[in-house]
């Protein structure tokens, strides 16, 4: 039997890139001794579309590496976390409002090249160390964040609708309790995701006002180059607003374009 050179899984909320690959493998006794990798990762609280390379194919993953990404991404506005999505410590900016028109022109000014700092809690790695590990040892102070360069090629907002302070704290607990346990002690440093702490601080914030207190939520679509974090956009519009924000749901729609003819993947743009 000849094996697929990749296939498109759908990775839900909760999942780690991992566990949808080998989950999708138990479905299938002929990959069980077969070479599997994912050509681009998603957060945890990320969801849609991954791309897995099967067999040979893993050899060539770095060509997969550089693919234009689609998300459809969930921006609140007057809130902040220090992971930059409901999965993290939680602060409040009391600047809650949303004008529609000043945010679609925030969007087009973003169309373009930029340069993001990579998420305190991302994977890349620093002096052969992840960012995520400097910041639970506590010692960011030590590095100097790095940055990178990415192309965004389509931004545009598809909604812009509220949420009370109720609804947004049982939506984002909601999230957070969608990821399986973590008992490994390999990755006992990050504490299963600091899910106690993080639990406290949104119960905190939801009693900080009224439950019925407002808050701005934008539906966004972007087209971008690859390695681009949604959670550091969602901080950069929301700064341009002179507000916090924090990526509410991040979902990714399209990988590359597919030339089913050829049976290869190049970028969109």
């Amino acid at each position: 039997m000849q094996l697929p050179k990749y296939a498109l899984l759908d990775k839900k909320v909760g999942e780690t890139p991992l566990e949808t690959l080998e989950d999708w493998r138990k479905s299938l006794p002929e990959l069980v001794s077969t070479p599997i990798a994912y050509a681009g990762r998603l957060d945890p609280m990320a969801s849609g579309q991954l791309l897995v390379l099967i067999g040979e194919e893993c050899k060539n993953q770095t060509e997969y590496h550089d693919l234009d990404k689609e998300y459809k991404v969930g921006i609140l506005f007057g809130v902040s976390s220090d992971s930059g999505d409901v999965l993290g410590l939680v602060s409040e900016n009391t600047n809650r409002e949303v004008i529609e028109e000043k945010l679609r022109e925030i969007l087009l000014e973003l169309i373009g090249s930029i340069e993001f700092p990579y998420p305190i809690f991302s994977s890349k790695t620093v002096q052969g160390k992840p960012l995520h590990t400097w910041t639970m040892e506590n010692r960011l102070h030590e590095i100097t964040i790095p940055t990178r360069k990415s192309d965004i090629f389509k931004l545009s907002l598809d909604r812009l609708y509220t949420q009370t302070r109720s609804e947004v704290t049982q939506n984002a607990l909601n999230k957070i309790e969608l990821i399986p346990p973590v008992t490994d002690p390999r990755k006992a440093l990050g504490n299963d995701f600091r899910r106690p702490e993080v639990r406290v601080a949104w119960k905190k914030f939801k009693e900080n006002g009224n439950e019925s207190d407002i808050f701005y939520i934008a539906d966004i679509t972007c087209i971008c180059s690859s390695g681009t974090y949604m959670r550091t956009l969602a901080e950069e519009v929301a700064k341009k607003l002179n507000t916090f924000g924090l990526a509410y749901s991040i979902h990714r729609t399209v990988i590359g374009r597919y030339n089913k003819e050829a049976g290869t993947w190049s970028k969109i743009f």
